[in-house]
């Protein structure tokens, strides 16, 4: 949204002027509006930046080389031959994961593990040949989902940008505040004003384009913000987690859905928490026919009975309590619509259905999240991936526009922050330390991290005027 926007009515000749009360609340909105960018700008420009690279990364190349054309024919060798052919290309492998091609014109991918290693191995499904094999997670997709995640720095990066999403959130609802309208009509703040100059240009711009993007920023603030550790892990996800209880009291593993993720996110959102099934027992639906031996050229034909198409994916049982599984999901990018989604485990000895989970049988919170995940990861089609590029651009627009205002605003000749002034008499201001506490309750570390800066601002730099010059 709007960054380091707008000055109201001050004056350019004196632009660090109190401000009268009757536009206090104004400035103290466009003061946290500015606080806000310094954080978020940083974090909003990587995010961006990093979002437009998975996205056309995996749309050219795939994330694991899954984009690799080959020659389509009318028939398919059997998938247990092709992962035999990825087996011997990675000496000592073992073939954990078979993805489906995207079409008939596709490779075939496996995951191949050796030791701690682990290579994608793309192969001819017409042909059986291999064609190709690199690193898995070796692209440009996840080397930018990790910085767009984490920073590369695990638990601190992830705080540090959930503190980020966090204050986009702010930034956006400051910036609408600011961007509303008051001494003109509403249809001329909807478009820019091409014939202003110089600062004016810049505003117009930018305000008008963080208005336009204003809604789909908060969408992709949300929905980023649900895969955070504190917010996310914690408090949301926590309890939108599809119940194990469910599964017809079938045996449940130690491990977590979380585990099947290969250094990024993979699994549905409304399922990492919840707890594997475990093999072993006769409980459980027939599916695979009993005497016949439960391979992956078993379960894939089983998945295929079951209407499975295109892009799906067989991830083999991990340990001897591991289940075979069957997945088919937008967040691991198999199809373009998240309604579509549906996993199943079977046991690895009898071949019994032990669970299966479609979009359905998600809760209110996991359906928001699979539809908000998908759009916000460009998988819905052509439009989405349209939608996200030019989103992707207008946040840095906006960064970099906000930046230029600074700029241009910022007294010539001083090394000071130019941050708008703080009203000396503030109204509404207990109501929005009782708004702060409310949303430290839902948004903990933004909620921490707001109340430290308001107690710095009042505290500190309202008692510290050199610090206060510097700083303002």
């Amino acid at each position: 949204m709007t960054i380091l926007a707008n000055e109201g009515a001050m004056s350019p000749a004196d632009p660090f002027r109190a401000p009268v009360r009757a536009n206090a609340f104004y400035f103290a909105v466009w003061r946290w509006h500015f606080y806000a960018g310094v954080y978020v700008i940083p974090f909003l420009l990587m995010l961006a930046t990093t979002g437009l690279i998975m996205l056309w990364s995996h749309t050219l190349q795939g994330r694991n080389g899954e984009q690799m054309q080959v020659a389509p024919a009318a028939t398919s060798v059997p998938v247990s031959q092709q992962a035999d052919a990825a087996a011997a290309a990675v000496p000592g492998g073992e073939v954990t994961q078979y993805i489906s091609p995207l079409g008939p014109d596709r490779v075939a991918l496996f995951r191949v593990e050796a030791g701690k290693d682990a290579t994608a191995v793309q192969v001819d499904p017409h042909t059986g040949a291999v064609v190709g094999q690199m690193a898995w997670g070796g692209g440009w997709y996840d080397w930018a989902d990790q910085i767009h995640g984490s920073l590369l720095l695990v638990t601190l990066g992830d705080r540090l940008i959930e503190i980020a999403a966090g204050f986009g959130i702010v930034l956006v609802v400051t910036g609408l505040y600011l961007w509303w309208p008051r001494h003109a009509g509403l249809g001329r703040a909807l478009v820019p004003d091409l014939a202003a100059r110089g600062r004016n240009l810049w505003k117009s711009l930018h305000s008008t384009v963080g208005f336009w993007a204003a809604a789909l920023l908060l969408a992709f603030l949300i929905s980023g913000h649900a895969w955070t550790d504190i917010w996310g892990g914690k408090f949301v996800q926590a309890y939108s987690t599809f119940p194990a209880a469910k599964w017809d009291n079938v045996p449940l593993s130690d491990e977590t859905h979380a585990h099947m993720n290969h250094g990024t996110k993979e699994v549905p959102w409304g399922l990492e928490q919840s707890p594997m099934p475990a093999s072993g027992s006769q409980e459980g639906r027939m599916a695979i026919a009993q005497g016949t031996p439960v391979t992956l050229s078993s379960v894939a034909a089983y998945a295929g009975s079951l209407g499975f198409q295109g892009r799906f994916q067989i991830n083999a049982p991990s340990g001897d309590a591991g289940v075979w599984t069957i997945s088919h999901d937008s967040m691991s990018k198999d199809g373009p619509s998240p309604t579509d989604d549906r996993t199943l485990h079977l046991d690895r000895f009898t071949g019994r259905v032990l669970a299966d989970v479609g979009f359905a049988d998600y809760s209110i919170g996991a359906k928001a999240m699979a539809v908000g995940i998908a759009l916000h990861e460009g998988d819905m089609g052509l439009w989405n991936l349209v939608l996200n590029t030019l989103f992707c651009l207008s946040v840095i627009f906006l960064n970099v526009s906000g930046l230029v205002m600074w700029w241009k605003r910022r007294p010539a000749g001083a090394f000071r922050l130019a941050a708008p002034p703080l009203p000396a008499d503030l109204p509404h201001w207990k109501g929005a330390v009782v708004l702060t506490l409310l949303l430290s309750l839902a948004f903990p570390l933004v909620g921490i991290t707001l109340l430290a800066v308001l107690a710095f601002d009042y505290v500190v730099l309202g008692r510290l005027p050199a610090m206060k010059r510097a700083l303002s």
